[in-house]
């Protein structure tokens, strides 16, 4: 019998080091297989590509999560001159986290050579179990670039959101997920936020989704604010569920959310700041929780960790992914006490001191 509750991960998975070595296509492919069937051998219910394609060895300190999508751009100039930086930390103070725009848009966005469907068709052929495809939420990437064309982000965000839903109108994922964590430090931006991701969602043939989160730029949260700061925003989705960090910040986070009736949610109950492993008890009783407070189980689509794991090294990684698919099988059985399914390595979950054992 299928679990009520489903295991995921967010997206992005720790860069093997080979891989940062010998970047190349065929490496590329090896590394994103690894991935998922390490998803598989723990039990994850819906894998993700641990976003790997993204990566940038010009860029190691990201994950792509922004210039991947806005560099390719029509429109975006990926130089970056002394009068665009003194422009941009004059314009947006607000992201004072980042040294430098994404690009400078200097005319009408187009798709260029953003390619998503090719991205998502090399994963889906190396996996035949449920498959989930990220994107950056378009209001994300439009604060993100110096904008001197449209002056405005209900337009340049607009123009960026046609795009990426014209592409993911032809990926036919289980699930398609728009991530967003930028809006948590700007709640007032909660309609047009909504707005420019719903054309993304509407585009989704498969199930959407989104993820929120207050950002993790050197495993630190970036962005300000509170879940029920953004209850008009989730009020207004049109997606099947919401992926919400709420591990780090406290269980207690969703209980504003169980009046919301148009979304089912996704529960952090995994720690992507923290090098410890949580224990299986630990899961099930984040899960617990939160079903208590959502009033029933059934509001709760998945559970997986509170963000993507890029910042930690893979033996964390792999130990935290062992014990969230654990967590989840002990609350599924009422509690009774579980023994983790075997490790990916040494037969058990790899502990936070790096060692494996």
């Amino acid at each position: 019998m299928a679990p009520s509750i489903r295991t995921t991960l967010v997206g992005s998975y720790p860069l093997p080091d080979w891989l940062r070595l010998h970047p190349t296509a065929k490496a590329l492919e090896d590394a994103t297989a690894v991935v998922l069937h390490l998803q598989e051998r723990a039990g994850i219910d819906l894998l993700t590509d641990g976003e790997l394609s993204r990566f940038d060895p010009n860029h190691p300190e990201t994950n792509g999560m922004i210039e991947y999508f806005v560099r390719p751009l029509r429109g975006v100039r990926s130089t970056i001159t002394r009068s665009d930086l003194r422009a941009f930390h004059t314009s947006l103070p607000h992201l004072s986290f980042r040294r430098h725009p994404a690009g400078v848009v200097e005319g009408e966005i187009g798709e260029g050579t953003l390619d998503l469907v090719s991205a998502y068709q090399r994963v889906r052929a190396l996996t035949r179990r449920p498959l989930k495809f990220t994107v950056t939420s378009p209001y994300m990437l439009a604060r993100s670039l110096l904008d001197l064309h449209y002056r405005g982000l209900d337009g340049l965000g607009g123009a960026i959101a046609d795009v990426l839903a014209g592409q993911v109108a032809e990926i036919d994922a289980d699930v398609v997920q728009i991530d967003e964590a930028n809006l948590p430090g700007r709640p007032q931006d909660a309609e047009l936020a909504a707005e420019l991701i719903n054309r993304v969602l509407d585009a989704v043939p498969g199930t959407p989704a989104v993820h929120v989160c207050f950002g993790n730029y050197g495993g630190q949260r970036v962005q300000p604010g509170r879940l029920h700061q953004l209850l008009p925003f989730f009020a207004a989705l049109r997606a099947d569920h919401v992926v919400l960090e709420v591990a780090r910040p406290g269980i207690a986070e969703v209980e504003p959310l169980k009046e919301l009736t148009n979304v089912r949610f996704g529960i952090g109950v995994i720690d992507i700041k923290s090098t410890e492993i949580e224990s299986a008890d630990t899961v099930a009783r984040r899960i617990e929780a939160a079903a208590a407070l959502l009033g029933s189980p059934e509001r709760i689509a998945y559970v997986h960790p509170d963000c993507g794991f890029w910042m930690l090294t893979r033996s964390i990684a792999d130990g935290k992914i062992y014990s969230l698919v654990a967590g989840r099988d002990l609350y599924q059985r009422g509690g009774s006490q579980a023994r983790p399914r075997p490790g990916p390595a040494h037969d058990e979950p790899a502990r936070s001191d790096g060692t494996g054992r």
